[in-house]
């Protein structure tokens, strides 16, 4: 019975360090990488859906684009466990109700998916997994690209929604 106990805290003590490891910057492309300074202290999937709406061009009389009107997903952990949501801002808020919204500095493309993005973080709201969040990447975007079905005069302000999933990095300041 001792031997048993002891394993289990040796297991949850292992557990608890693990959140405290090194985290791997990830390899992306020079345009969406985080400057010098800054570490990786959290890495999520995020999946769900991308609404476009079908909008004339600005400043092109008679021309039509999709536009993203916004995000809806969950974020997972490794371990497939929810803890957190994307969603128009944009923002990242966590389960601990600590959020973080930010503005794109670079995309990188990536053909037939939503392109790559590097996003500077503004003050983050609340204290908890999103606080004092520095840098943003989305990497790793599969689908989520605009439709491809036409956009015109005919159905201007329709909307569509496409699934995606992508990888997000989140950076604190080294310290």
């Amino acid at each position: 019975m001792y031997a048993k106990i002891t394993l289990l805290a040796a297991a949850a003590t292992l557990t608890a360090c693990s959140g405290h490891m090194m985290m791997k910057t990830p390899e992306a492309p020079a345009a969406v990488t985080v400057p010098a300074g800054n570490k990786v202290v959290m890495k999520t999937v995020g999946i769900g859906d991308l609404t476009y709406q079908c909008r004339a061009k600005a400043n092109m009389a008679g021309a039509f684009e999709w536009v993203l009107a916004g995000p809806d997903a969950i974020l997972y952990d490794s371990n497939k466990m929810a803890v957190g949501k994307y969603y128009g801002g944009p923002t990242w808020e966590a389960n601990d109700g600590s959020k973080v919204t930010g503005k794109q500095l670079a995309v990188s493309p990536n053909p037939g998916s939503i392109p790559l993005q590097l996003v500077q973080a503004n003050p983050s709201m609340g204290k908890g997994a999103m606080s004092d969040i520095t840098y943003i990447q989305r990497l790793n975007t599969v689908g989520g690209a605009a439709p491809t079905t036409p956009c015109g005069a005919a159905n201007v302000n329709a909307k569509q929604i496409v699934k995606y999933q992508a990888d997000y990095v989140f950076y604190r300041a080294s310290m």
